[in-house]
């Protein structure tokens, strides 16, 4: 009798060079690297090339890769149309994971080697902030900005959502969130890349999985919630008595807990500072101190520790992002990591089949003359 693992909890599926989440001891590690030195001391491009090639790069290194990414931002016009056409008020996740799968239908790339599939993987990484900014653009009725190669990803994305160029500090603070966002083991969409590509599909057909998968408020849509959670409290002295009701009816608090996580979630601190530095300089101190009473709650009262999505939300929020756009934020990051996941899985593959146990009626049964059902 086989033992079921619901989720596959507790199975090692794959072997993986890419990261690896120490759950007990609340540690990230990206090819070696805890999260604690890469966070703060290198770029978004950094965390795509370490995570793709196993090092950081060196200054050639990052050179050429910011150059390939930023010549690779010219989505084909049929996606822009796409883009342009679809309902206004679609869920942009949707928009992505169509628009992601459209790329596929123009993609001009030759072969299918490691090196042409390295080729899709940049256009890819470049392309889905274009369609996500964009998206956001034509739903608000404003024109689209040009695209421009001078500007690294986090800053690029904010240049074409908000049709001007961003601070430094908040380049610098979206750049920090991606790199946190960029990768986090065999999570949920991470999962379902690798089986789709382990079919030897298309990158395109991967990543697409993976965003269908990222949309789920079990995965990516969490950060959302809980800015909706903020919002429907909106006072910091109505933080008990909402977190009280809530847990009398056994509902989830948005942003507490994590599936793999037994300790605090090591992404955390460094958003939690963020979201204390711009909720002080926009004015708006009430969405840490509410965040930060939910998380002292949670965690006297169900040892609950507060992870990436709690922090990250208010971080978006301050930075002005529409609360619709976060987990598009989410997927733009992970897409380094699912790649570098795709790559791998491609570089030694091995069709995912795990087995089932059937609970359904004993074999035996009889079919009867439909007029006789």
């Amino acid at each position: 009798m086989s033992t079921i693992a619901k989720g596959l909890k507790g199975i090692v599926a794959n072997s993986t060079a890419i990261s690896d989440v120490l759950g007990e001891e609340g540690i990230l590690v990206y090819a070696g690297y805890d999260i604690n030195e890469l966070a703060g001391n290198v770029s978004y491009e950094e965390i795509i090339y370490l995570l793709w090639y196993g090092e950081l790069p060196n200054q050639s290194e990052l050179s050429k890769l910011r150059t390939s990414l930023g010549r690779s931002r010219q989505i084909p016009q049929k996606v822009i149309d796409f883009v342009a056409n679809a309902p206004k008020e679609a869920n942009p996740m949707d928009i992505l994971r169509t628009a992601v799968s459209m790329l596929g239908l123009y993609d001009s790339v030759n072969g299918d080697d490691a090196g042409a599939n390295r080729e899709r993987a940049v256009c890819i990484t470049a392309g889905i902030g274009v369609i996500a900014a964009y998206f956001h653009r034509v739903r608000q009725g404003k024109s689209l900005p040009p695209i421009r190669s001078d500007l690294g990803e986090a800053a690029h994305f904010l240049y074409l959502l908000n049709g001007e160029e961003p601070t430094e500090e908040a380049a610098k603070t979206l750049d920090l969130a991606y790199v946190l966002h960029a990768d986090h083991g065999m999570n949920a969409s991470t999962f379902s890349a690798r089986v789709t590509i382990s079919t030897l599909s298309d990158i395109y057909s991967a990543v697409t999985s993976a965003i269908g998968t990222l949309k789920g408020p079990l995965h990516g849509g969490a950060n959302e919630g809980v800015i909706h959670m903020l919002l429907d409290i909106n006072s910091p002295d109505r933080v008990d008595g909402w977190i009280k009701e809530q847990l009398d009816q056994h509902k989830k608090i948005m942003g507490i807990g994590h599936r793999v996580y037994r300790t605090l979630d090591p992404r955390a601190p460094h958003l939690q500072q963020m979201a204390i530095k711009l909720c002080d300089k926009i004015g708006e101190s009430k969405w840490i101190q509410m965040a930060e009473r939910i998380a002292a709650i949670m965690k006297e009262q169900k040892g609950l520790n507060a992870n990436v999505d709690f922090y990250s939300a208010i971080v978006y929020y301050s930075l002005g992002l529409p609360t619709d756009m976060f987990t598009p934020i989410f997927a733009i990051a992970r897409t380094s990591g699912w790649i570098a996941h795709i790559l791998e899985q491609l570089a030694d593959n091995t069709l995912y089949r795990p087995l089932s146990e059937y609970t359904g009626p004993a074999v035996g049964k009889k079919v009867l003359p439909i007029s006789q059902r």
